[in-house]
Formats: structure tokens, C-alpha cells, sequence
């Protein structure tokens, strides 16, 4: 096939999400295991791990690489883009009157007060703005489940497909929204959320026919790599495009375009199993099927609500989650304004400096989490310690520098550094309460995911409406220094209760309760990977 020529290119993507020749020879070693040389002896002799090489799994890594990296543009781009389409309130006499609670606004800033880059086109106070930047985890509430649901019947890719090609084209059309109403703007986001919300549970079915046990920590690992690169490239050029002639506009039609080039790219080049795929070789379609296995075909086990609502080892992992994505979401929604309007960056540094704290998130998550998994291999640390400590490191050193902003006061350098080990310091988190849910109980992994990662979709929008009900036009280091308090707070509160309370033993009612299933299985998680925990597990 002549497209397949673009594969060409692909080796060198896959490079850029974290696959070396070394890395690449190293999942390789890991893919002959006892098990497969058991049942296959000989046979499978042939197809051994060094001739299958690159393969058709690895495409599929590179696709939900960039398909991550489209969908998190689209969720943050709005975070720097209101920035530029709102405008500047005037202060209230009581603000000019305490010079103290203000930054001085530099003399470059001053000549520029009458353009485009001050003066926005709409009217929204930081009440309304709180609402539409919460909007979207409306609609990203509703549809975890049904995301899962429907991919399980009709097929991760078209469900992951299509709801990012649906996202796309909501982007698209989201200016023309905003100019209409602020209401049809928010409708508008609360659309995108749902579109979106499918993508996540859609990728957990593709990746559970597509990857094998003992691949796929580091193959999410890669694949949630693309996640944190949406956000930095979109932070980092946001601003830049708000200043060019086609304005802020720009910053939503130039990452919808995107998500629908990617959208053809990934109905040519993906497929639902190896089986239908149609150049897939023999090796590595043995190797695969060999790796995820048909044990659970014929039976599925009951789920035991009762007990898993009531189970407080999960109940304190709901908690660090939501804790945890608080500070993640309101730091997200909500940094580009105070850059702004606290520290007065111009909206090219801005976007660079936003980006700059999820970069810093995204470089130690990927060292931090190989460095733990070098001590539990040496027996340095158990994997209870580990969970400790990296819950200490993502919660307590975040909650420490979120106090110290506010005494940074005008220091903008200084700020910015604060803010930046803040969030890059939770890059931790992906080894602590993120492995909980393969640890409590392997066989019901993904609802439990489900459940927890719908609660701290709560934070979404609740923590920007909070924020902007405490600043309420009230630009000044006080209020915000309110806002960065109460993130510490609710860390103290939230995550401590998980590290009293965490455990890493399997839960009793993982055997839950043996049913038949009848007609065709559809493919779960097989949450053993390879009798292995991990401990990169990026979620």
C-alpha cells in the first residue's frame, strides 16, 4: 500500500515518545516469557523477539501519542486563550487605594495598555470566566462510563476516533460560540467534554488486544507522554498566537485542524485487533495473542459494589485523586490569568512560562518513576515505601510551595520557579495512588478506575468556579494568595487520608462472583502485567 509509506517517519516519532533502539531492544527481551515458550516450544521458535522488531502494536503507540496530544491541546487551550478574549476590568478605587496588594505594572506593559493584547471582546467577569473553563469537565463527567461501554461492543477505534474527530470539530467552531453568547460557549465546551470524555476508557480496550502484559506499563507510559506534550506545545504557543493577525481564534481553529488531520490518519492506519488488521505479520500477532490471552472468554466476574463502596483502602485513593487534581486543574485553568494579572507577563511570555511547569511535570515523572522501579528491583524500597514516599513528594513539597507563592509577591522569577517544582513535584503521584487500582483489586481495575477517575472530574470545574468567586474582580496578591492557600489545604486534608490509610494488599473482594457470560467476549484488562506490578503506570 502506497500509504503505508509514511511509516517511513514513524521509527523516529516513535524515538521522540520515548523509544530508543536500546529502549526498543529492551521491550523486545521481555517478550519471549516463560508462559509463551511453555505452550509454544519450537513452534514459536522462529518468531522470536529480535525478528519481530517493529511492529504494527508500535504504530498504535504513536497514533494514541498523538491522538493524547491533540486531545489535551483542546482541553487547555482555552486556559491562555481567554486571556486574550477577555477584557481588562478596570481596578476598583478600593485596589488603587492598597498599592500594596497590587504589582506594579512595568513600564514596557504601560505603552500597551491601549492595545489589542489589554483591551479583550468580551465583558465576562472572573465569576463567568470560572464557569466557562469549568464547563468542560461537565460534559468530561458524563461520558467515562459510556466511553467504555460502547468501546467494548462497537471497538476502541471507532469510539477513540471518533471522539476526538467530534472534539476537533467543536473546537473548530468554538469561536464562532463565544462570539454568539457566553452560553453557547459553554455549551459548546460542555460538548467537547463528553466528546472527549469517551477517549481515555476507549484507549484501555484498544491497548488491552493491541499490547501485551509485560509492554504495557511503558507503552502507557508513552502513550500518556502525549498528554503532558499537548499542554506544553499548546501553552507555549498559545500566546503567540493570540498576537498574530488572525488572533485568538487562531488558537482554537489551528488545533481543531489538527485533531482532524490526526482523526484520517487514525481510521487509515488503526484497527480494532490484530486480527483485523490486514499487514499485521504472523510473529507478532502470535506474540500479542500470546501476551493478552483468552482466559476470560468464557466467564466474567460480578462486580461487588457494595464492597468496593465501602472499602476504605479505595475510599482514600477517591480522596488523593480528587486531592490531587484540584491542584492540577485549578493551577492549569487558572495560571495563565494570575501571570497576567499579578505578575503583568505580555501573552508570548506567558504561554511559554504556563508551559514551562508541565514540561518540568512531565521530565521527572518519566525519571522519578524508573528510579523507583531500579530501588524495588534492588530491594531498596517495597512497594508500600514507595507508595509513601511518592505520595509525600507529589502532596507535601507541592502544598509547601503553593504557601510560599504568595510571599514571592512581585518577584515574578521567583514565582514562576515556585509554581514550576511545584507541579512538576506531582509527577510522583504516577507512583502512588495511580498503581492502587491494579494493587486493591486486579480483576475489577477498571471499574474501580472509572469510578475514581469520574469523582476527580469534579475538580474540573469546581475548582476554577471557586476560584473565580474568591478573585471576583479583585486582582491582588490577598485574594489570590486565598486561592493557593486552599489548594494547600484541600492537599493536607485528601492526601493525608490516603497515607494513613493505603494499602497495597489485595482486597478480598477482588474474587467478586463468578458468572457465565454468553456470546462473544469482549477483551479486558489483563491487570497482572505479567506478574509484575509497575510502577511508571501513567494514567
Amino acid at each position: 500500500m502506497r500509504g503505508w509509506s509514511l511509516l517511513r517517519v514513524w521509527p523516529w516519532l516513535l524515538s521522540f515518545v520515548g523509544y530508543s533502539r536500546v529502549s526498543l531492544v529492551d521491550d523486545l527481551k521481555h517478550q519471549t516469557t516463560s508462559s509463551i515458550k511453555q505452550k509454544e516450544g519450537d513452534s514459536f521458535g522462529q518468531g522470536n523477539s529480535s525478528e519481530i522488531g517493529f511492529g504494527k502494536r508500535h504504530v498504535l503507540i504513536i497514533l494514541l501519542f498523538l491522538g493524547f496530544a491533540g486531545v489535551y491541546a483542546m482541553r487547555v487551550n482555552l486556559s491562555v486563550a481567554i486571556v486574550a478574549m477577555v477584557k481588562s476590568r478596570p481596578r476598583s478605587q478600593n485596589q488603587n487605594e492598597q498599592i500594596d496588594e497590587t504589582c506594579p505594572i512595568p513600564e514596557a506593559q504601560r505603552t500597551k495598555m491601549g492595545s489589542s493584547e489589554i483591551g479583550g471582546e468580551f465583558d465576562w467577569d472572573e465569576e463567568t470566566q470560572g464557569m466557562i473553563l469549568g464547563s468542560f469537565f461537565y460534559g468530561y463527567l458524563l461520558t467515562n462510563y459510556l466511553g467504555g461501554y460502547l468501546a467494548e461492543r462497537l471497538g476502541g477505534r471507532l469510539i477513540f476516533g471518533t471522539g476526538v474527530t467530534l472534539t476537533a470539530l467543536l473546537t473548530v467552531i468554538s469561536p464562532l460560540a463565544a462570539r454568539h453568547s457566553s452560553s453557547a460557549f459553554v455549551i459548546i465546551r460542555i460538548l467537547e467534554g463528553m466528546t472527549e470524555g469517551v477517549t481515555f476508557p476507549a484507549m484501555n480496550v484498544m491497548i488491552s488486544h493491541w499490547i501485551p502484559p509485560q509492554e504495557r506499563a511503558r507503552s502507557l507510559a508513552r502513550i500518556c507522554g502525549g498528554c503532558q506534550l499537548g499542554t506544553v506545545i499548546t501553552l507555549s504557543i498559545s500566546g503567540w498566537l493570540t498576537q498574530t493577525p488572525w488572533g485568538w481564534p487562531s488558537v482554537f481553529i489551528i488545533f481543531g485542524l489538527y485533531g482532524l488531520v490526526w482523526g484520517c490518519l487514525w481510521f487509515m492506519y488503526a484497527y480494532d485487533t490484530p486480527d483485523l488488521h490486514p499487514t499485521v505479520s504472523t510473529a507478532e500477532k502470535i506474540y500479542i495473542k500470546q501476551g493478552t490471552g483468552d482466559h476470560r472468554k468464557n466467564e466474567k466476574l460480578d462486580v461487588p459494589w457494595l464492597s468496593i463502596l465501602t472499602s476504605t483502602p479505595f475510599l482514600v485513593v477517591i480522596a488523593a485523586h480528587i486531592g490531587q487534581n484540584w491542584g492540577f486543574y485549578c493551577i492549569l485553568t487558572e495560571l495563565p490569568t494570575y501571570l497576567k494579572n499579578i505578575q503583568h507577563y505580555d501573552m508570548k511570555q506567558n504561554g511559554i512560562l504556563s508551559a514551562l511547569p508541565y514540561l518540568v511535570m512531565w521530565l521527572f515523572s518519566l525519571v522519578y518513576s524508573a528510579y523507583m522501579d531500579h530501588l524495588l528491583e534492588k530491594g531498596v524500597l517495597t512497594t508500600k515505601q514507595i507508595r509513601q514516599l511518592s505520595t509525600v513528594i507529589a502532596t507535601y513539597i507541592p502544598m509547601v510551595l503553593l504557601l510560599l507563592i504568595p510571599w514571592a509577591g512581585c518577584d515574578g522569577q521567583l514565582a514562576v520557579t515556585l509554581i514550576c517544582i511545584a507541579v512538576g513535584t506531582t509527577g510522583a503521584t504516577f507512583c502512588a495512588f495511580h498503581c492502587a487500582f491494579q494493587e486493591l483489586a486486579p480483576n475489577f481495575s477498571g471499574t474501580l478506575t472509572g469510578i475514581s477517575n469520574t469523582l476527580a472530574t469534579i475538580p474540573g470545574f469546581l475548582a476554577p468556579a471557586v476560584t473565580g468567586a474568591i478573585i471576583n474582580n479583585q486582582q491582588t496578591l490577598s485574594q489570590w494568595k486565598k486561592v493557593f492557600y486552599l489548594v494547600s489545604l484541600v492537599y493536607l486534608v485528601l492526601c493525608s487520608l490516603y497515607l494513613i490509610f493505603l494499602s497495597v494488599d489485595v482486597q478480598p473482594w477482588n474474587e467478586g462472583k463468578t458468572v457465565k457470560r454468553h456470546g462473544n467476549d469482549c477483551s479486558e484488562w489483563d491487570n497482572t502485567f505479567g506478574g509484575k506490578r509497575s510502577h511508571a503506570l501513567i494514567l
